[in-house]
């Protein structure tokens, strides 16, 4: 017996997260509910492990459950995109690039509009899930704030796209930081960053007096002061194309750098390379 999955198995899998229910998921997939948990017993015993608890109210993934239809979603994702990557290949204009969700909305916009004459193929997911599928050839180039706080798998190097400020955004009609001591002093400020500091942004914002929030992602944390009116936080690069009349940024109070680089193959693609400056540009970066 083969210890690979079978893509049907992946399916499985992913059905019954999906559906929460080895029944339901049988239905979906076509297949009676006896056969779907045979062949479930059979994925648990090459795991070594339970992949769902099963009761009267259907099935939920256990940690390896989840671990595992993440890992499904993953490989079923490659596979369904095999043939267009391969005619895409043929032209020699294709790109897979990969990001964090909080500079998605930022860069893949700005590479769409500067390359128009490559194919680019957008992933999002955390940045070490990036550096292995750059890793495993399955990624061109992916852009990340961590490469220098991880260590990077064999066969990727990484390059310095920028050095990236966090200033304050100020919205129209809200007022400018103080000064002295606690230039934020009962002010509230919302703050996001797309590296590993993020209890250190906090605690040093309540140092300076604010009452700090934390938004989820980039776009998140300026729209929450737009709507309230109130201070944010956030990467210089965050607003590098969309501030809007009467807003500004204004250095932040205290100094702290992020850096973005871009991990690749130690062969990374000639197009990508040729435009970094002009990203660093477009970003605001340094």
């Amino acid at each position: 017996m083969s210890s690979l999955p079978a893509v049907e198995d992946l399916r499985l899998v992913q059905a019954i997260v999906r559906t929460g229910a080895v029944g339901t998921a049988a239905r979906e997939l076509r297949i009676s509910q006896p056969s779907a948990s045979q062949r479930l017993a059979r994925i648990e015993r090459l795991c070594g492990t339970k992949l769902f608890e099963r009761d009267t109210r259907g099935a939920r993934p256990t940690p390896a459950g989840a671990e595992l239809a993440r890992r499904a979603d993953h490989i079923l994702g490659h596979l369904e995109d095999v043939y267009d990557a391969t005619r895409a290949a043929a032209s020699g204009r294709r790109l897979v690039i990969g990001t964090f969700v909080s500079l998605a909305p930022i860069l893949f916009p700005v590479l769409d509009a500067d390359l128009p004459d490559t194919d680019i193929e957008q992933q999002v997911d955390h940045g070490h899930f990036l550096v292995e599928r750059v890793a495993e050839g399955t990624m061109d180039a992916a852009f990340i704030a961590i490469a220098e706080q991880m260590t990077l798998p064999r066969g990727t190097i990484a390059r310095r796209v920028g050095r990236d400020d966090l200033v304050l955004f100020v919205p129209s009609g809200v007022d400018l930081p103080g000064h002295g001591k606690q230039p934020l002093k009962d002010r509230l400020v919302a703050f996001s960053t797309y590296d590993r500091g993020s209890e250190e942004v906090q605690s040093r914002l309540v140092a300076l007096g604010a009452a700090a929030r934390r938004g989820v992602t980039l776009g998140t944390t300026v729209a929450m002061a737009r709507r309230r009116s109130h201070l944010a936080l956030v990467p210089r690069s965050a607003l590098a194309t969309e501030l809007r009349p009467g807003e500004q940024l204004v250095p932040a109070p205290f100094r702290y750098r992020l850096v973005l680089s871009v991990v690749t193959s130690p062969t990374p693609p000639k197009v990508l390379m040729r435009y970094l400056p002009q990203l660093r540009t477009t970003l605001n970066l340094s």
